[in-house]
């Protein structure tokens, strides 16, 4: 069970990685913006952290 939360946390952080750390600032803010006008960001953003956090450990 641990070894399939950490593939999922992985799984997570590499997506992560792919839009947020790998794009721009205008990009980014075009992402915040997005994720905030449908209340997107209330959920992925905790996920996104949690997720980084797990598969980094």
């Amino acid at each position: 069970m641990a070894g399939r939360i950490k593939r999922i946390a992985q799984g997570i952080d590499g997506i992560t990685k792919a839009v947020w750390d790998e794009s721009g600032v205008f990009m980014k803010i075009v992402i915040l913006v997005i994720l905030i006008m449908t209340a997107a960001a209330i959920p992925v953003i905790p996920i996104a952290i949690i997720a980084r956090y797990i598969a980094n450990r």
